[in-house]
Parts: C-alpha cells; structure tokens; sequence
C-alpha cells in the first residue's frame, strides 16, 4: 500500500489504533474510529494590507464510535497518550464509551455493518502551497486585485485563495481505510461605483488542485470587469413570473437547496422533509435527472470514502423526474431500512456525523445555450448565484443572483438588473424546466451549513436550466 503522501501523524498512530481497536472490539457490538490530519494555509490581498491565515478546516483528532445492543455512543479526543500504552488507553476509552452508552433515551439501532474492507486513496496538487514562498502567492494575488481595480469605475478589489490537505484514516475491526487529497478554491472581488451608487460581483474558482487554481481566476479578470461596469446600469425588475436560463452555478444551487437538504434522510427520520411524501413519483419534468455523490466528480465535495468509513457512491436522487430516494448517514439508513450512500460527514472529528450533500448536480441535456436564449419570448438569463435557500418541509425554495440579463424575443436586450431574488415552488419550478443544455461545470467554492451550522465542503452545478421561476 503506497503511503508517500500520507499524514505522518495518522500512519503514525495506525499500528497503537488497530491494537486500541482490537481489544475495544471484545466489550462493544461494534467499534471504530475516525482520524483526523487536516491541514491548510489562507492568504488574501484586500487594500492596503496582505494576510495569511489558518482556515477554519484545520483539524487533528479522533473519534471513536461504539455499539452495544443497538445503542450508539462517540468519544472524541484531540490527543492520544500514547504514552499509556494500548491496553490503558483501551480502558479509557471504553469506559468513557461505557457512560455515554449508559445516558438515558438513547435510540436503539439495527446493528452497524462491519464488511472487510482495505482501501487507500491519494493525490498531490500539481502546484503545492506548503511549498511556495508566502510572499509569491501574496504577490499573485494582489496583482490579480490591482488588474481589476482601475481606479474610475471599479473602486476596490480584494483576492483570496484557501488550500486544503485532507488526510482521514478509517479503522475498525475489519476495515483499513486511508485518504490524502488537495482542495483549493480562489475569489476575485471586485465593486464598481458611480456618484453614490456602487455594485460588487465576483468569480471564483475550486477544484481538487493547488496554486495551479490562480491561473484559472487570472482568466477571469475581463469577464469580471466588463460586468462589474454593466451593473452600474442596472434597472429594478418587474415583478411577475418569468421564463429563466439559469446558469450552472444557479442552476446546481437550484438541485442544492431543492433536492439536497430535502433528501437528506436524517431528515426523513426526524419527519421534517415533504420529500418523503413524493417517493417513486414526479417531482419534476422528464428533463429533470439530479446526482449526489462524492464519486465520480472531481471537486471540493468528492473523496473516497466519508466520515464512517462507507465508501463514497454515486446516487441517483431523480431519474427524468421521478423521485427516487435520499442520501443517508449510517444510522438513518439503518434507522429507515434504505441503502448506505456514503454522505454520512462531520464538520470536524468532535462534531456529529450528519446526511450530507457532496457534489450535486443535474445531467446534462442536448440542448446548446444558443437554443435556450432563442427560445425565450420574454425573460432572464440568471447569473451570479449570492445566495439560496430553501425549506424542506414546505418546499419553498429561493435564489439570489447578482446579475440579469434580459431576454426578448430570442436576443438579449442589453437591460441588466442587479440584484435579482428567485423564488417558487420546488416541484412547479423543476416541472417547468423545459430545456437542458449539453454543458456541464461543477462550482465548490463555497460550504454548506445543516441549520446554519456544521459546515461541510460541498459542490455543486451541472448544466445550464430552462425554467420558470417568480423574480423581483
């Protein structure tokens, strides 16, 4: 098993943790434990001033799972006395596994599986941060903001740049997993201003990648400011319903907030998602096709396998608009009976392993953009996604774009709006979808919170989406 890449933390604990495991594994069910290596660096040019930082992704520790006549218990720890030896350090855990085990109104569980498994996974960034000088990574990026900043329109620009090395190890009785892999994302801002009015828009750039991401953001910088001065001619939209070209980054937030947290099956248990309702039925046009997974993709969402160990899959959420099933964490598969999906995920070690999105997004269609566009008698080409949101239970669900285009009669009229808020009816805005085009771009540059809290990295896009959706 190659392990050149691998944390030297973790690879050093492995031999004290197997035998931790090996005499846990007499007293419990079941046992395993996550741990943790997750390193970073940050650096960002704002006016005036060049930062590094520590992101808040950085983590080392571990987590021990245990089951005992269906109850489940976690014990995390930062550090191990590995002074104490393994049988001491087993007597530890277990008793503190023991209590916790012992707490009243625990929910007994079907028994957790434990098949043979020995899988490993790793890859490095073409171009390595920890390897760069910080002040030529700092260099970059103000010349990126400096570019943008032209003094008589655009005002202010700042540039950031965040980079990632995950290192988990998974070991149970029967299982010995390890994963090392890079995640980098990069954002140019920029605001534009004319007398007291100003604007902002951005783009920004993610990938399982290294400094090489940098080189992706510089090629934005004309995009970036051609728009950054057409916004400052923005009108106010008219409220009503229109005909919306979404594009994959508005598109992917639409499968985010729409289908992700709704089929999140810890929410199936807790009874707050409306999606188990529509089960084996339409949701959506025959257009409509939605993935979840952390395979196949490569993105800030993707790895081998997630925070309990179950390899990562590739699930198929809708098929041509027939809703098929959610994305599970190990005990609410369990709980419901459903197939493991491997999104079960933890903001860090110490945190609780929750139902997850990964890398969501539609499948692509046939249609060109250039078809879309022609197609649309009167509406908007969405771009610019600042924000969404949605509501599981009801399946309201809205959008914040930063910039419209209008269309009519097939060509664009030149009228911008900024700032734009979709919103609708989860399954009226999926079976209005009409067009799907054959492109396909995935965006992980931002995270996901469950209740606005225990973020996890997540991407999410596909192809551009024809629809209809309420605007103002």
């Amino acid at each position: 098993m190659p392990e050149s890449h691998h944390s030297a933390f973790l690879l050093a604990a492995r031999p004290l943790l197997k035998e931790v495991i090996g005499i846990l594994s007499s007293q419990f069910d079941y046992i395993s434990v996550l741990c943790t290596d997750d390193n970073g660096i940050s650096y960002a040019a704002t006016p005036g001033e060049t930062r590094t930082a520590e992101p808040m992704w950085v983590q080392r520790g571990f987590v021990f799972r245990a089951q005992k006549q269906g109850k489940v218990a976690e014990y995390a720890v930062s550090n191990l006395e590995v002074t104490l030896g393994a049988q001491q350090l087993a007597d530890d855990i277990a008793k503190a596994l023991h209590q916790l085990l012992a707490s009243p109104g625990l929910i007994a569980y079907p028994a957790i599986p434990d098949q043979a498994l020995t899988r490993e996974f790793s890859m490095q960034a073409a171009e390595d941060p920890f390897m760069a000088e910080p002040e030529q990574v700092l260099s970059r990026l103000t010349s990126l903001r400096e570019t943008l900043t032209d003094r008589k329109v655009i005002v202010m620009a700042q540039s950031r740049y965040e980079y990632m090395r995950v290192s988990r190890m998974f070991l149970s009785p029967r299982r010995d997993l390890i994963q090392t892999f890079p995640w980098s994302q990069a954002y140019l801002f920029g605001i534009s201003r004319r007398d007291q009015l100003s604007k902002m828009s951005y783009r920004s750039v993610s990938g399982r990648k290294g400094l090489e991401l940098l080189q992706e953001l510089e090629t934005t910088v004309p995009d970036l400011t051609q728009e950054l001065h057409d916004i400052l001619d923005a009108t106010p939209i008219e409220p009503g319903e229109y005909e919306v070209i979404l594009d994959p980054d508005m598109a992917g937030t639409l499968a985010h907030e729409a289908f992700g947290h709704g089929v999140e099956t810890d929410m199936f248990f807790k009874k707050r998602a409306k999606a188990t309702e529509y089960l084996g039925k339409r949701v959506g046009s025959e257009l409509v096709t939605m993935y979840d997974g952390a395979a196949d993709a490569e993105q800030t969402g993707s790895f081998l396998f997630d925070d309990e160990g179950t390899l990562a899959h590739k699930t198929k959420i809708i098929d041509h608009g027939i809703l098929l099933g959610g994305i599970s964490d190990m005990l609410s598969s369990l709980a419901l009976h459903i197939p493991q999906t491997g999104n079960g995920r933890r903001e860090a070690f110490s945190h609780k392993a929750y139902a997850r999105m990964t890398n969501t997004y539609f499948e692509p269609g046939t249609a060109t953009l250039e078809e879309m566009i022609a197609s649309v008698k009167h509406g908007w080409q969405l771009s610019r996604l600042n924000a969404g949101m949605e509501d599981p239970r009801n399946w309201g669900i809205q959008l914040l774009c930063m910039v419209g285009r209008e269309i009519v009669n097939g060509a664009f009229t030149g009228r911008v709006a900024s700032p734009i808020v979709c919103s609708g009816y989860v399954p009226d805005v999926l079976s209005a979808i009409s067009m799907v085009s054959k492109d396909f771009a995935l965006s992980g540059s931002g995270a996901c919170g469950k209740g606005k809290k225990e973020y996890v990295k997540v991407s999410s896009g596909g192809p551009y989406v024809k629809t209809r959706m309420r605007l103002g």
